[in-house]
């Protein structure tokens, strides 16, 4: 009998690609499409400058996508300590080389695409935190001392990703490498003690923001207080979103964004045009799309019968959740303006990358889910 209980016909080039979520491939796809066509509404029915840069990019997305599902897990699990190193890299790279944008440092630019690498870090620190979770014993997940480490792998690409500035993605860094904490099994004293300790620092942090990030609180708290200012692109986005009604007012015909009252309506606020244009429904329908793809997601992380494949899953999942719930709730007012694209709809290369790259973990985690992965990265018995 092999070290492992796996039907070898299943780890084929064909019965990989016969393994695959289909379905999740289906929605992810549905998904992007919905996108293509709101950049084209977005620049007044024109393929140009965003919906076809971005169906171009999708194109090559879904390559990297399939690559990542049909390498064998195990070799993810022994290069995710170097998958992080190459992310952790490239954020140092952009405070040494990065250009500035948007009163940003956040992009390097490779000549084809200019990448945002503290992008790219959250699905490599959600490769580096299955790796180690997956090889602590559970009787250390309750001693600090074992979790130095690993509180290093998440606070050391954040810390980085806030000096930029870009306070967006620490939070959902810090936040999604959490999450990961938790369903690896960390007591929740521990949390407790983190909530206790951010809390006590929050005096702190206050007085190393920047003068625009303070700015997007105030304005977040008291819109009105500067509307032509600081409070004028979430007064523009609630007046678009309301004047959406239930069934919008037809694809290409939202007023507030082709006549630009709308700000960065092929980025930040894309969600806001598409409930411009298709109303209550249409948003609904997005999130429908959205919760299926998450749900899929959840269901194949947690079918994985190795934990580095579950909690790797559970990393891609949630970090795609906080993307999501972060923009959505951003444009609604509901949280302060920081900067986070709605992944698959909203115009980026390296947004869409890593999404799609993260897509491709889920998918390899699929493929693999009956596979037995030891401490060393070898497969073991049953």
């Amino acid at each position: 009998m092999a070290a492992f209980d796996v039907d070898r016909r299943r780890l084929t080039l064909a019965g990989k690609l016969r393994s695959l979520s289909w379905g999740l491939i289906l929605l992810v796809s549905l998904c992007a499409g919905l996108g293509v066509a709101m950049l084209y509404s977005a620049a007044d029915a024109s393929f140009e400058p965003w919906a076809w840069k971005q169906l171009t990019r999708f194109a090559v997305a879904f390559l990297l996508m399939l690559a990542a599902a049909l390498i064998d897990l195990r070799h993810w699990f022994r290069i995710a300590y170097w998958v992080y190193a190459a992310g952790l890299l490239l954020v140092v790279g952009v405070d040494l080389r990065g250009f500035v944008g948007m009163g940003a440092q956040r992009w390097i630019d490779l000549g084809v695409i200019q990448l945002q690498p503290s992008e790219l870090m959250s699905a490599a620190l959600a490769l580096a935190l299955a790796r180690y979770f997956h090889c602590l014993p559970n009787e250390n997940l309750g001693r600090p001392l074992h979790l130095i480490a690993p509180v290093l792998l998440v606070l050391l690409p954040a810390a980085l990703v806030l000096k930029e500035p870009d306070l967006g993605t620490a939070v959902i860094l810090l936040l999604g490498g959490g999450v990961l904490f938790f369903v690896a099994g960390v007591p929740l004293r521990l949390f407790a003690l983190a909530g206790a300790a951010a809390g006590a620092a929050v005096p702190l942090a206050w007085h190393f923001l920047r003068d625009y990030q303070k700015n997007r609180i105030y304005t977040f708290l008291d819109p009105a207080s500067d509307p032509q200012g600081a409070g004028y692109h979430i007064l523009q986005s609630k007046i678009a979103l309301g004047s959406g009604g239930l069934f919008g007012k037809g694809f290409l015909l939202g007023t507030q964004s082709h006549l630009s009252f709308l700000p960065e309506k092929q980025t930040d606020f894309i969600f806001t045009m598409l409930a411009e244009e298709f109303g209550l429904v249409g948003g609904l329908g997005l999130l429908a799309l959205y919760t299926l793809i998450i749900v899929a997601g959840f269901a194949i992380a947690l079918r994985c019968r190795t934990q580095f494949g579950c909690l790797l899953g559970l990393g891609v999942v949630s970090n795609f959740f906080l993307y999501v719930f972060i923009n959505m709730a951003m444009v609604m007012g509901m949280l302060p303006v920081v900067g986070v694209p709605l992944p698959l709809i909203s115009y980026g290369g390296t947004a869409m990358l890593t999404v799609m790259f993260g897509f491709g973990m889920l998918l390899n985690v699929s493929v693999h889910r009956d596979l037995r992965i030891n401490r060393h990265g070898e497969s073991q018995a049953s």
